[in-house]
């Protein structure tokens, strides 16, 4: 199977050596050199990965990145030269499924497409029921919606597959471990932070939403668990 890559990034150096070795790889690659662009080939075809720089003209990477992961349901790794904490963990929140600093190692950064295209294949999820009702809330797999109070919430794949997870074993402590292999995956190189941000933010979404009528609650120094309130 040869997965197609879309490659946005405003470095014509970067977009033709990095095509040719992804070409090379044996990928499909189509590249942009802006985020509007890249987003309007997103849309035009069918693509299994996006490669994004950050800092881009016009609309920057971090901007485009929730279009590409709520609007067209695609996983996205980062690329930057800008070695920031902050945009790691920015990105991380908004969705991201990696993130690679420039310079990279082209053999890590095929490690990396590698390790997100087996985690977004359908076939990789460990959660196999394809519908889950937890209180107020409705999670349809096959069609990857969420439905809360009534309202479909808006999240990115790895988002709601966190969610999924969570409200398959709703009651059950879940290991921070257990969410990151099961989520992220066993090649996953990155931090439990990226954890703590989608679980944040899964907070601030439901709350938002439907007051506290389902809960994230933290277990001290084991992991999570998503529970329902009773009346």
């Amino acid at each position: 199977m040869s997965y197609k890559i879309l490659l946005v990034d405003d470095d014509p150096f970067v977009r033709r050596t990095l095509t040719l070795s992804l070409e090379h790889a044996g990928y499909e690659v189509g590249t942009a050199g802006d985020a509007v662009q890249g987003l309007a080939l997103a849309r035009g075809a069918l693509h299994d990965l996006v490669l994004l720089d950050i800092v881009l003209p016009g609309m920057d990477g971090l901007e485009a990145l929730p279009i590409f992961q709520r609007d067209l349901r695609l996983p996205v790794i980062l690329l930057t030269g800008r070695r920031s904490s902050h945009d790691e963990a920015l990105g991380l929140e908004l969705g991201a499924d990696d993130y690679v600093t420039k310079p990279f190692n082209l053999d890590v950064l095929l490690a990396r497409m590698a390790s997100v295209l087996r985690r977004s294949s359908p076939q990789s999820t460990s959660v196999t029921l394809q519908r889950l009702v937890v209180g107020d809330l409705v999670i349809d797999q096959r069609a990857r919606t969420a439905v809360f109070c009534g309202q479909e919430l808006e999240l990115s794949p790895r988002t709601f597959k966190l969610l999924a997870l969570l409200a398959s074993h709703a009651g059950q402590v879940m290991s921070l471990d257990t969410l990151m292999t099961q989520v992220w995956g066993r090649e996953f190189t990155g931090e439990p932070q990226a954890v703590y941000v989608h679980v944040r933010w899964l907070r601030e979404k439901l709350a938002s939403v439907c007051g506290h009528s389902i809960r994230i609650l933290t277990v001290h120094r084991v992991g999570y668990k998503l529970v329902a309130e009773t009346t």
